[in-house]
């Protein structure tokens, strides 16, 4: 299953984020699915693909405030959060916001800080808000992270906990670009680097509106089992021992409204939810003792398990309630 359409008003993001970010489709795909849904993205992949160009690109797209957060050893909660400084002429405190505060964040290389400042995470991901001295302060809308981690380096490290992995919507990786692709690349670097001539296409104001749309997509009942059937499924599988939380459904249900909605449907089909449930599964899922010292992945075996669970023939029904609301979208192909 090919998802090759885009909803018009969303592709002139992809095309802007591609004057950057070559060749990526697929993953441009799936941070706006992990944007729109209200979730984050987890970026695992080598130096030098792309991680940070993609995130300012679609800072630069969306017209939102962009911030970086580089995480070291030695970096504080209240560096992320924020901190109350005196003010001596009030004769009060004020607060002086982090850099959580951006709409567009950048945690780069999160699993290099400790876990008491990974940790200050926790309520921005999941409530959009941070509290600091007992005061909580709302976060900005739109608000999304995409944290980075580099899987060949582990010296200095602290791997992230399963609470906090499951705050994050989506987990995937870059990859090299292909060849062509490379030599493209390198021709439009030529005269600068493109993300300095990036211009928005779209507003914040947009991004609310769209996400507004993704929360109304129709999610037929069979699906619904589908999802949760999957889930249920990492929990029985022998070779796992730990499975998939709750969380892990609400997260494939809200992702699958969001990459309908992408697509330019009003629906979700069967084949939403097979394309994300690795993504949306490989970091909830801990396999057994046993399963790692036999060298079994995780993407394996979810790409397995997704292939076992047999999928309902849910999309005729989708498309008949799209057909009655008469907001027929252009469906997959």
């Amino acid at each position: 299953m090919a998802f090759d359409t885009w909803r018009p008003e969303l592709q002139a993001v992809v095309d802007n984020v591609e004057q950057v970010i070559i060749g990526k489709q697929d993953v441009i795909r799936l941070v706006l699915v992990a944007l729109l849904a209200n979730g984050h993205c987890l970026i695992e992949d080598v130096p030098g693909v792309g991680k940070t160009m993609l995130v300012r690109a679609f800072a630069r797209s969306l017209g939102c405030a962009f911030k970086r957060i580089q995480f070291t050893p030695d970096l504080l909660p209240s560096d992320v959060t924020g901190i109350s400084v005196y003010n001596q002429q009030r004769q009060a405190f004020e607060f002086r916001p982090g850099p959580i505060f951006g709409q567009i964040v950048l945690a780069d290389e999160i699993n290099r800080t400790s876990p008491k400042t990974q940790s200050a995470l926790l309520e921005a991901l999941e409530e959009h808000s941070v509290t600091v001295d007992g005061h909580t302060y709302p976060l900005a809308d739109p608000f999304f992270v995409m944290a980075t981690e580099n899987p060949i380096e582990f010296e200095g490290t602290f791997p992230l906990p399963e609470a906090q992995l499951d705050r994050f919507l989506l987990k995937f990786s870059i990859g090299y670009p292909s060849f062509d692709d490379e030599v493209k690349m390198l021709g439009r670097q030529e005269g600068g680097h493109p993300i300095d001539r990036l211009q928005p296409v779209a507003t914040p104001q947009d991004v609310a509106a769209w996400r507004r749309d993704v929360a109304a997509v129709r999610v037929e009942d069979s699906v619904r089992t589908y999802i949760v059937r999957l889930v249920h499924a990492t929990r029985q599988h022998p070779q796992v021992y730990l499975g998939a939380s709750p969380r892990a459904s609400l997260a494939l249900f809200r992702a699958a409204q969001a990459l309908a909605y992408v697509c330019g449907r009003t629906y979700v089909v069967p084949d939403d939810v097979r394309y994300l449930a690795p993504y949306v599964l490989q970091h909830r899922v801990l396999l057994s003792a046993d399963a790692r010292l036999s060298g079994v992945q995780v993407g394996e075996l979810l790409r397995a398990l997704v292939g076992q669970v047999s999928v309902p023939a849910a999309e005729p029904s989708g498309r008949a309630h799209a057909a009655r609301t008469g907001r027929a979208g252009a469906g997959l192909r």
